[in-house]
């Protein structure tokens, strides 16, 4: 949530912020924002106006009473006025939650570093790690080889959950968890606190988190409950500390996350879907860091090396792009996209990094103040990077490690993990009816 203020003192700088994003819905939801509230500044002077001469014929009765004076038309009046406050503090009250409905609308100010772009297309490559791998067959996708492996059930999961839902079978759960405590095991050694969240919110919450579209496109909503199955650990992590006020000494405050994942993917029409790409359901550790204001782009680079030596130590080629204004989603003021390469030689998304500033702690009330006592500063910078979502992460190691006789050798560093050094065929758990 941009700060209400900045747009009373500087509405053009925001004007002109928006205007990156080339989306003239948000131009029009600025103006929107100015016009409620000026309305609700107006009603408030006028409250104030009232409750002042309330305050002044209160006295006068008072005065008038001990006098043993007529205070009849006195008291009138005041019955009048405070009927009066009554209905002005009604139309403020839906004023400043119109005000605030339009203000989570608003996406967060970009960062000047963003690239001008229209879609995904137009993200800037910042670099890449590894060779491409070079196959002497034509390698096959990840579903595929999984399938021929038997280590993967598409159509049983379908018929009792829909597309979007897999069976990941022996040596195949086993990989997600390795991965799970692989990540966990390299973010704790630098300092990041392990929580697995609640893997339910309420509204309230989730709107402090999250675009309010992903309400209707990714989250999941429990029947006759307030309470949405979370799309990511970031959200529950982002939460814990509303309407809190942290102390500066405390911070920076580092988590690393683990969860299951629960997502709708209603707009995923036209983007790539196959296999373990883009579920409703997977498993993800994410790195979550409240900071002062002054470190949060400092945090935002250790972020992204945290996850490009995760995925160096796997050995999987990857890039990075900054994602353009187009592509950037309303919660954060910058984004880096790490992509993996994938058997058909295109690059894609393995895991996001934001910087969110104080947007969400803005929405969520999280403040900090210098120490004990205190009056409170300002609010703190958040920031959210995925560690390693496992089933994107099993493609890359799948696809860049499979072998001409269909096996996939997996990565040194899992082996302590796993307990095995590939991916074998498993004609056991070919189940036939």
């Amino acid at each position: 949530m941009i700060d209400i203020e900045l747009i009373r003192k500087n509405p053009e700088f925001v004007r002109k912020n928006l205007e990156r994003r080339q989306n003239p819905e948000y131009l029009k939801l600025l103006d929107e924002i100015i016009k409620v509230d000026s309305e609700w500044r107006n009603v408030i002077s006028e409250l104030n106006k009232l409750r002042a001469k309330r305050n002044e014929i209160t006295k006068e009765i008072a005065i008038l009473k001990k006098e043993g004076k007529d205070i009849q038309d006195l008291v009138k009046q005041a019955n009048q006025i405070a009927e009066r406050i009554k209905n002005l503090e009604e139309v403020e009250r839906k004023l400043r939650e119109k005000r605030r409905y339009l203000l989570l609308k608003l996406p967060n100010l970009l960062h000047e570093s963003v690239p001008f772009g229209k879609d995904e297309n137009d993200n800037v490559e910042i670099r890449r790690w590894g060779k491409e791998p070079k196959f002497d067959f034509e390698p096959k996708d990840h579903l595929t080889i999984l399938k021929n492996l038997g280590l993967i059930d598409d159509e049983r999961s379908a018929k009792i959950a829909g597309h979007g839902f897999f069976y990941l079978k022996e040596e195949l759960a086993l990989l997600d968890l390795a991965l799970q405590r692989f990540a966990i095991d390299f973010l704790r050694k630098k300092g990041f606190k392990l929580i697995e969240p609640p893997f339910m919110m309420r509204r309230w919450f989730y709107e402090g988190v999250t675009s309010l579209e992903d309400f209707d496109e990714q989250l999941y909503k429990i029947e006759n409950e307030d309470l949405y199955l979370i799309a990511t650990s970031e959200h529950p992590m982002a939460a814990m500390f509303a309407n809190e006020v942290l102390l500066a000494e405390q911070l920076p405050i580092v988590f690393t996350g683990v969860s299951s994942c629960f997502r709708k993917e209603v707009g995923a029409h036209g983007k790539y879907t196959k296999g373990l790409f883009r579920m409703h359901q997977f498993n993800k550790i994410e790195q979550f860091v409240f900071c002062l204001p002054e470190e949060s782009w400092e945090w935002h680079e250790k972020l992204q090396e945290n996850v490009e030596q995760l995925l160096q130590a796997l050995g999987l080629h990857y890039r990075v792009v900054n994602v353009c204004t187009g592509d950037l989603g309303i919660v954060a003021a910058k984004k880096y996209d790490t992509e993996i390469w994938m058997a058909d030689g295109k690059f894609r998304e393995v895991a996001s990094n934001s910087n969110c500033t104080d947007y969400q702690a803005r929405r969520l009330n999280i403040r900090y103040r210098e120490k004990e006592g205190a009056p409170v500063k300002g609010y703190v910078h958040t920031l959210n990077s995925t560690a390693i979502a496992t089933s994107r992460t099993m493609i890359g190691i799948i696809e860049q490690f499979q072998q001409a006789d269909g096996t996939v050798k997996i990565p040194r560093v899992l082996w302590k993990y796993t307990g095995f050094k590939e991916l074998v065929h498993r004609d056991d758990l070919k189940w036939k009816t």
